[in-house]
């Protein structure tokens, strides 16, 4: 005597593995071809027909027999590759730009790298009073602040952040013209 596809739902949803087990024997290749026609895919139909059958103990506890069982399944079917196709598609749409972004970050921290480097040289050719006023500035230090450290005014920071700027564009001028 040949058990109903609803018995074995309700027995599987009960925890029945030997139910469970006959149902995916019955269903599993024509449930396996109804996702490869989803897909088009025979990689992400096995990957959709698995992630289904790991779903399907759960699921099956929400089975009322009120359709046939392959209805239903169909239905399973369908809504986990819409669920599949929404999370791919989130996934490229996050993930756009990314590389694009990551590679106009890695020339952006390569640039600020080069101007670092080129001003910690720059600064050697600078005196020691313009070198500790432009390292307590580039410290976010305020005018006052690095005036109140050096025990100068702070126009005289002022007027030594001017020379600064004046001799680092002579210098840049001059490599530039090399």
């Amino acid at each position: 005597m040949t058990v109903s596809d609803e018995n074995l739902a309700r027995a599987a949803a009960a925890g029945d593995g030997a139910a469970f087990a006959s149902l995916l024997d019955r269903h599993y290749d024509r449930l396996f071809a109804f996702c490869f026609r989803l897909t088009g895919s025979r990689g992400e139909a096995e990957d959709l027909t698995q992630d289904i059958c790991a779903a399907l103990p759960a699921k099956l506890q929400r089975y009322d027999a009120q359709a046939r069982l392959t209805t239903w399944l169909y239905r399973v079917a369908v809504n986990a590759a819409h669920d599949r196709r929404r999370k791919h598609a989130s996934y490229a749409k996050a993930t756009t730009g990314w590389g694009d972004w990551e590679r106009g970050r890695i020339a952006a921290a390569q640039n600020t790298n080069e101007s670092l480097d080129w001003l910690h040289t720059a600064m050697r050719s600078l005196t020691p009073d313009l070198r500790d006023t432009l390292a307590l500035v580039l410290d976010d230090m305020t005018h006052a602040q690095a005036a109140e450290v050096l025990g100068v005014s702070e126009g005289t920071i002022s007027w030594r952040m001017s020379e600064v700027r004046k001799a680092l564009r002579a210098l840049r001028n001059q490599e530039d013209q090399t």
